[in-house]
């Protein structure tokens, strides 16, 4: 009977792994996700699923606070890592190297690379996970070629005026699991579209760092503020707006 049940339970968890639910588009509100707390660090998640592309794909929040300990230096065997630092200061460490990301932070990190994250200032850090795994399956030598594993730091990247506003790049490449992702920020300083409304074989995440937005998604409008995501599913109608006269931000990635 032992066996029966432990044999039940495995097929149980084989069929929950490979049947997930697909995420919807949509748009996803900070406020909406459930806060898990614990010691000097609390956690929310954003969604997890799959996609037209990845297999699996989870996206959450953590927050560690000042004082808190470095989270446990470890890699991923099969999944690629997208970081964002939402506020603070992080130490990030991928495979010895280290470097100081603020607000704005970005890493790319390739799988089976040991990794670590310290808060080293003194307000809380706050920072999101995008972990993901290609349903055509990982490519370590493609994403190796491409330049590995990125620490970027919204200083070292230039602004270049629009005349909506601007945007900044942060890169537009092949990588392990994707291939070609690209990422970018726009700043939209009146009210009115970024662009035309589209559609491409990319899913596509949106991510308000301020401001308030509006955007249309297969003839449904939404409305986000600062911490909250937009999916547009591959082959989805879309286009974001500034909801305002006021200056809005915002995170735009897509992959294949």
């Amino acid at each position: 009977m032992k066996i029966a049940t432990s044999s039940f339970l495995i097929l149980m968890l084989m069929f929950c792994r490979d049947n997930m639910n697909s995420i919807e588009s949509g748009v996803y509100k900070w406020d909406d996700h459930p806060v898990t707390k614990s010691e000097l660090k609390e956690t929310r998640k954003i969604f997890e699923g799959e996609s037209h592309h990845f297999k699996y794909l989870k996206i959450h929040a953590t927050t560690q606070f000042p004082g808190a300990k470095p989270s446990k230096a470890h890699a991923n065997e099969d999944a690629e890592e997208c970081i964002i630092v939402k506020e603070g200061q992080m130490k990030i460490s991928i495979e010895g190297k280290s470097k100081i990301l603020n607000s704005g932070g970005v890493i790319l990190l390739m799988p089976q690379q040991m990794h670590s994250i310290e808060n080293v200032g003194d307000t809380n850090l706050t920072y999101y996970v995008m972990k993901y795994k290609a349903k055509k399956g990982m490519n370590i030598e493609r994403g190796q070629n491409e330049g590995g594993s990125l620490m970027l730091d919204q200083s070292d990247l230039k602004f270049k005026e629009s005349k909506r506003g601007g945007g900044i790049a942060y890169f537009d490449r092949p990588t392990a699991m994707c291939e070609r992702f690209e990422m970018h920020i726009t700043q939209l300083n009146k009210k009115g579209p970024s662009h035309k409304p589209h559609e491409h074989i990319e899913s596509e995440i949106i991510l308000v760092i301020s401001g308030d937005t509006e955007m249309m998604i297969d003839g449904i409008n939404y409305q986000g503020g600062a911490g909250d995501f937009y999916f547009a599913n591959s082959g989805s109608m879309h286009g974001i707006s500034n909801a305002t006269d006021k200056e809005c931000k915002y995170f735009a990635f897509k992959w294949f």
